[in-house]
């Protein structure tokens, strides 16, 4: 059972607490790249509990700055683009994308006082249709090179979704298997197919839907190993003379790869990103290797329940919509077919945070245990001085071909994980 200070440091993410400072020593998302396209105003944005304001210069650059002006405190979220960087409506002082003071046209001419203004500002750079951050000390990381960010623009869905919990919660439920088999359940398989593009309906060596071959077997046998990236799960699920072989990631220190709408043919990737403490974004990214996505149908499908500010339509205040007469028939939890509304009811109705001191953990919790010593962990290293795991600063390291997520039915004979670390070098060639 978890003590009340090691929760605490596991979802405290403000400026210097351990999460915080842990967090702050990776490349984070800020923003989807569409926030900021055309004209787009300034936004102010809150994150790891900083008020702050993204935006892009007339060059085309995106900056982060601290959210109020350092003359005196008006937010530049309103403020004007123009001349080089974001120019404060009060007295049109000008900041550039490093918080250089550039202007302060209402002092006398030839006044170097500006010259002394330096906004809190924040490294950012740009990929796979998202805008990064760096909000720790010292030279920033190696972006990590995942697949995920590097495969064509066509083969790739980006999207965000607001979560009105803990960054923690929300992560931790990727990394739980178990879930899968109840929480995300369909009764009815047209419910369930629509959830993934028709090429992945069914999974690789079977006629049969995740769906069905999930709700065959309840209890899979659940192994977790440490990897350089964080943990790989692996859960087997014997079904008839065969059995259903699914691998997925934990990533450090927020996100997971697993297998999603294109099964393993790609992954998922969802990236909780804490606003504050009780708050976070999900961003969701999902590819694929073997063929471009049909990314008008993604933002269609995704659009019926995510709102065009990235608010989920179905909430705590509503009860996610919960159908019971859909419970009797259709689904499992009654919740419509949209995994991502599954996983905001399940985490959201933890609290905001939740009391980890109250849980009673079991042996298919492995995963989700391993992820919090690896987290409290880095921790300790963040603290004596050290780059956490999977920090990345040597290029010849940044790869990641053995970071593949699997979702295959498989001979029962095998040795399943001897065959899992088959694909990955498969894959990875």
């Amino acid at each position: 059972m978890m003590t009340q200070e090691e929760n605490d440091r596991l979802t405290r993410v403000g400026p210097g607490t351990p999460a915080g400072e842990l967090l702050r020593r990776y490349w984070q998302p800020v923003a989807l790249a569409e926030e900021l396209s055309g004209a787009a105003a300034p936004k102010p944005v809150r994150l790891l509990g900083e008020d702050l304001v993204i935006f892009r210069d007339n060059h085309g650059k995106a900056g982060l700055l601290d959210l109020h002006c350092a003359h005196r405190g008006a937010d530049l979220s309103y403020g004007r683009l123009e001349d080089g960087g974001l120019r404060c409506i009060y007295h049109g002082w000008l900041y550039d994308i490093h918080g250089r003071c550039l202007d302060q046209p209402g002092e006398p001419a030839g006044s170097s006082s500006h010259e002394g203004i330096r906004l809190k500002s924040y490294p950012c750079l740009e990929a796979a249709g998202l805008i990064f951050a760096y909000l720790g000390s010292g030279e920033p990381p190696l972006l990590p090179a995942y697949e995920i960010l590097t495969v064509p623009e066509d083969c790739r869905f980006v999207m965000k979704v607001h979560s009105d919990c803990n960054y923690l919660q929300g992560n931790e439920g990727n990394i739980d298997p178990i879930h899968l088999s109840f929480l995300h359940r369909m009764f009815d398989e047209g419910m369930a197919s629509g959830n993934r593009p028709s090429q992945y309906s069914t999974v690789r060596g079977s006629d049969n839907s995740p769906n069905r071959l999930m709700g065959m077997n309840l209890a899979p046998s659940v192994e977790v190993e440490l990897a350089d990236f964080g943990e790989r799960i692996l859960t087997w699920r014997p079904v008839g003379d065969k059995a259903y072989l699914r691998v997925s990631n934990f990533v450090m220190p927020n996100l997971c790869a697993v297998p999603g709408e294109t099964q393993g043919a790609g992954y998922l990737v969802n990236w909780h990103v804490p606003i504050d403490d009780e708050n976070h974004w999900k961003y969701m990214i999902v590819f694929s290797r073997e063929a471009p996505l049909d990314t008008v149908r993604f933002r269609e499908r995704y659009s019926q329940e995510i709102t065009p500010d990235y608010q989920p339509v179905r909430y705590r205040a509503n009860r996610y919509l919960q159908d019971r007469a859909e419970m009797k028939t259709k689904s499992f939890a009654g919740l419509g077919p949209f995994f991502p509304s599954h996983d905001l009811f399940a985490t959201e109705s933890q609290g905001p945070i939740e009391d980890r001191t109250r849980e009673h953990l079991v042996s298919s919790d492995k995963a989700v245990a391993g992820a919090r010593k690896l987290l409290l962990k880095a921790m300790e290293d963040v603290r004596a001085g050290k780059d956490p795991l999977h920090v990345v600063r040597d290029p010849e390291l940044n790869r990641y071909p053995h970071m593949v997520v699997i979702s295959e039915v498989v001979p029962s004979s095998i040795d399943w994980k001897d065959y899992a670390r088959k694909v990955e070098a498969r894959v990875g060639v």
